[in-house]
């Protein structure tokens, strides 16, 4: 019997909680990063629009010049005015990061406490060797199981407060802004909505590829510690994996547990089992079944099919991200699932 996985088992609310945590965290420091560049890109445009509005006006002397002047002004108060939100909504999503990375850290840690505690209950029942005392040391360890839930849930409760808190203050920093053409994304949407779904994911696909190749060399610091660039602390195949997905735009949580890649897309109908369905882009998940860690043991993404063999770009082989090639056979890979 393994315990830890039995352990997992009653864990799976908490771990759930864990890696939501996780992968929204993720996703702030991303917006915090991007709007900042908006707000410097802004402010310099600023700057340089206003310099070069004067330089025409020393210049020109005319019957528009005084309607170009009023053009001019108005367009950088717009552009001023749009920077300074950016600003202002940069540091409302710093504060979310620094509850989501709160959040996460403690929601790891009891995740980590109740399954060292819960295998060691589950080691000591089997240890001894009868039913009674397994039993005994299951009941215990289900038992032991809601308080750390209930943990992890106010954990999340807390940070859904100030999600939400953070939403109502950037709504209203929308309301201020005035549409300047400048950071308005509705046009880049009705460029992109005619584009064919088929063709859209070949070219997800591709930037998943290319993603995972820059990847390529990546080694976690230091060598056997399990820490690396793209999520908790821990075995790290199927956090690289779901990060270059979310690089190219799959709304998927930071999942590192392999097993949890496969039900999400079980849930989305993205998951085969028959891997005559694979594409390149997809993952394929190694062992023979995602129930636990015993059996769904790692993960790659798919690089490239060539007959009976699969490359794949993987994260945690040989504590690194590395390209290796595989036989395409049910005997290393229980399924695969599509972005």
């Amino acid at each position: 019997m393994d315990t830890r996985a039995m352990a997992r088992h009653f864990a799976e609310s908490m771990i759930g909680h864990r890696n939501s945590l996780a992968g929204k965290a993720e996703d702030a420091v991303k917006v915090q990063y991007a709007l900042h560049r908006t707000a410097t890109g802004l402010t310099d445009r600023h700057d340089d629009q206003g310099k070069a509005a004067k330089t025409v006006l020393e210049h020109w002397k005319g019957d528009n010049s005084e309607g170009f002047e009023k053009r001019a002004g108005k367009l950088g108060r717009q552009l001023r005015v749009t920077a300074d939100a950016a600003r202002d909504a940069e540091k409302i999503v710093a504060g979310v990061t620094s509850a989501l990375t709160t959040g996460h850290t403690r929601a790891r840690r009891a995740v980590d406490e109740y399954l060292d505690a819960a295998t060691r209950l589950l080691d000591a029942g089997k240890a001894v060797g009868t039913r009674a005392a397994l039993l005994k040391a299951v009941a215990q360890a289900a038992d032991l199981e809601p308080g750390y839930t209930k943990e992890t849930a106010g954990t999340v409760r807390h940070v859904r407060g100030e999600l939400e808190d953070a939403a109502r203050k950037l709504r209203a920093l929308e309301k201020e802004v005035e549409h300047d053409g400048v950071a308005d994304g509705r046009a880049e949407r009705t460029r992109g909505s005619t584009k064919p779904s088929r063709a859209r994911a070949r070219g997800r696909s591709r930037t998943i590829i290319s993603a995972a190749r820059k990847e390529l060399g990546t080694r976690e610091s230091p060598p056997g510690s399990n820490r690396n660039p793209y999520g908790p602390t821990a075995a790290w195949c199927s956090s690289f994996a779901t990060a270059m997905w979310r690089k190219a735009g799959v709304d998927i949580p930071l999942l590192p547990f392999t097993g949890d890649v496969f039900r999400w897309g079980q849930q989305r109908g993205k998951a085969y089992t028959s891997l005559s369905a694979v594409k390149p882009g997809d993952v394929l998940l190694f062992g023979s079944g995602p129930s636990s860690p015993a059996t769904s043991t790692h993960i790659g993404i798919v690089e490239k099919v060539s007959g009976g063999t699969v490359t794949l770009i993987e994260g945690n082989s040989g504590d690194s991200v590395r390209r290796n090639t595989h036989r395409l056979s049910s005997a290393t890979f229980y399924g695969g699932v599509h972005p």
